[in-house]
């Protein structure tokens, strides 16, 4: 009886030791339940102690911090100040904090972080406040994309506006002219009315252009399943812009296969393609006289799957520093040049949305004074 009495005690001690122990692992390493769900979340997610030590981190965050892993202080994945100083402030306060921050190396990146802590079971909801947080999870979410269409927004709107505001002013201008001072004369009549025609023209054209780029990408995300012959968009293209390679006094050469070429498109978007880089090289390129239009089998598909289509001039070319920006929506090298040449600044945008719907890729080859080649690749 004795000995009984002295045992249970100390049992029952030894049992409340172990059970603090098995509690004092789990707040150190999280279990197996905590690890999958972070693992099921699609954006990087640490799970870290309120020291700082990174616990967890699931496989999204290995694949954006590949030097990321657990033992190591957070700060050596995530070097935001900001971040490390929100994360001491939700370990103190024990309330979750959401903040973003830009990172300027090696692009402009913006960043997001929502920072919340985690309690074991069995701490008490009374005392979670003045207790550390057994782990704190940070969650990081890319802006960037989000950042850069908003701003594509905001600048096509700006643009758009401007673009429209120039012509309508002209018009305005002329007719108030007209109106007043020059009621009753005959050839300021005829010269303004010129005028009013060429920008109502040219209006009508931006307008034509904005709404085929929101139509396009309004179907951005559905791929075309009727097969075209690509040999025979190239041919109604060369067609079409035949009296305008005379009026330029330039040469369309093709070498297209014998064969047909069946991809899949839709034949009225790949006319605006090719168009569009074919009339661009007539017009920025007509110095040298001649347009290649190629089709060839890619390099990385020789059977065929894969076609190239090139369309090279032989004018002045694109420096260098242009080159990235040429598919922004109304971006372009020489203002006057194309304003003269009556282009709205949204064809190649156009095109970049059209091949992008079709799952194909556009490079464009140039250095001044060498002319410029634009490359098409498709699949079958």
């Amino acid at each position: 009886m004795t000995m009984a009495t002295i045992m249970v005690p100390r049992n029952a001690a030894s049992r409340r030791v172990k059970v603090k122990a098995q509690r004092e692992m789990r707040r150190m390493w999280p279990g197996t339940g905590m690890k999958v769900t972070v693992d099921a979340l699609p954006s990087p997610c640490f799970v870290a102690d309120a020291r700082g030590i990174t616990r967890y981190v699931n496989s999204e965050a290995m694949t954006v911090y590949p030097g990321a892993k657990p033992g190591d202080p957070l700060s050596f994945s995530l070097r935001a100040p900001s971040l490390l100083e929100a994360f001491d402030r939700v370990c103190s306060s024990g309330e979750a904090e959401r903040i973003s921050w830009i990172e300027k190396v090696p692009t402009e990146t913006w960043l997001e972080a929502h920072i919340a802590p985690m309690y074991m079971p069995g701490t008490a909801e009374t005392t979670r406040p003045q207790e550390l947080p057994d782990f704190v999870l940070v969650v990081v979410q890319d802006l960037t994309e989000n950042r850069r269409l908003e701003r594509m927004r905001t600048d096509f709107v700006a643009n758009a506006s401007h673009e429209l505001r120039t012509p309508l002013a002209s018009l305005t201008g002329f007719v108030e002219t007209l109106q007043g001072p020059a009621r009753d004369d005959t050839e300021a009549r005829d010269r303004f009315l010129a005028i009013m025609l060429d920008q109502a023209s040219r209006m009508r054209r931006l307008i034509d252009d904005i709404l085929s780029l929101s139509r396009i990408e309004l179907r951005a995300h559905v791929r075309p399943q009727t097969r075209v012959d690509f040999c025979e968009i190239i041919r109604h293209t060369n067609d079409a812009l035949s009296p305008l390679a005379q009026d330029m006094n330039v040469e369309i050469r093709l070498d297209l296969p014998e064969t047909p070429v069946l991809i899949a498109g839709e034949r009225d978007e790949l006319i605006q393609v090719t168009e569009n880089l074919v009339e661009n090289a007539l017009k920025y390129g007509s110095t040298g006289k001649v347009v290649d239009v190629t089709l060839t089998p890619g390099e990385a598909c020789e059977d065929g799957t894969e076609w190239q289509l090139a369309v090279r001039d032989y004018g002045e070319g694109i420096a260098p520093e242009h080159l990235p920006r040429l598919t922004e929506r109304f971006y372009r090298v020489d203002v006057d040049s194309s304003r003269a040449m009556k282009g709205t600044g949204l064809g190649l945008a156009i095109v970049k949305h059209i091949l992008t719907r079709h799952r194909a890729r556009l490079d464009v080859d140039s250095e001044p004074g060498k002319g410029a080649t634009f490359k098409v690749t498709i699949s079958e």
